[in-house]
């Protein structure tokens, strides 16, 4: 009896053996393919970090790229900006240049009418001299000098023309100030006791610079039709 149990034994190893060799190759099969597809993830892997690094590496160079076309848009703008600088120097010297050439043509007009129009409105006939652009140094301050536009001096009577090419009303009020306080004496003292004609001039002068020249005693003359007159002289006169 004892055979038969042994014989049964042996086939229950047999079939153990053979069911741990079947899943002993099972297991070996999964884990084939597991290192198979471990290694197909890592290739993939390897080339996605390659494509990874290869965009890394273009967009390295983009960024060096942009920063040398920053670099060189920010040249071109301290050019630009320094060329603007230089147009602006340039700009405001040719409006100055321009502004002083504009008061001289003015006072280039004004200053040969004046012997006519004091010979028609004060009788002054027999001209002694005149001054165009003069400057002069205040014998009682040495360190004070003023440039008159136009000075006119008769036997009897002098004639002080002040121009502007446009004209302020704070224009009118420094000229206005300058006469009252005699200054002009200062400068001129040879000039006191002859009849004085203090005359404010431009090419255009409005209807309120007419009177508050008017009211400060100072005759306006401009332009009028074809020629420069007085706009205010009966006014003037009559205070």
């Amino acid at each position: 009896m004892a055979l038969p149990a042994l014989e049964d034994q042996v086939i229950d190893l047999r079939e153990t053996l053979n069911e741990f060799i079947r899943k002993t190759e099972i297991c070996h099969a999964e884990l084939v393919q597991a290192q198979r597809e471990t290694k197909r993830e890592l290739n993939q892997l390897s080339y996605e970090m390659r494509l990874f690094i290869d965009e890394m590496r273009s967009f390295k160079d983009e960024m060096r790229l942009f920063k040398d076309e920053m670099s060189a848009f920010k040249n071109e703008m301290s050019a630009f900006k320094d060329e603007t600088v230089e147009d602006r120097k340039r700009m405001n010297k040719q409006w100055g240049e321009l502004a002083n050439r504009l008061g001289t043509i003015v006072e280039d007009i004004v200053a040969p009418n004046i012997e006519g129009i004091a010979r028609r409105y004060f009788g002054c006939t027999e001209l002694d001299s005149i001054m165009v652009r003069y400057r002069k140094r205040n014998p009682k301050n040495i360190s004070q000098r003023r440039e008159f536009d136009v000075i006119a001096v008769w036997d009897d009577s002098v004639l002080l023309n002040e121009t502007k090419a446009t004209v302020r009303m704070e224009y009118i009020a420094e000229f206005a100030a300058f006469l009252a306080s005699e200054a002009f004496f200062d400068f001129f003292p040879e000039y006191r006791g002859k009849t004085f004609i203090p005359v404010f001039s431009s090419l255009y002068l409005s209807e309120e610079m007419v009177r508050a020249l008017s009211d400060a005693g100072i005759y306006a003359m401009a332009m009028s039709d074809d020629s420069m007159d007085l706009l205010n002289f009966d006014q003037v006169k009559q205070a």
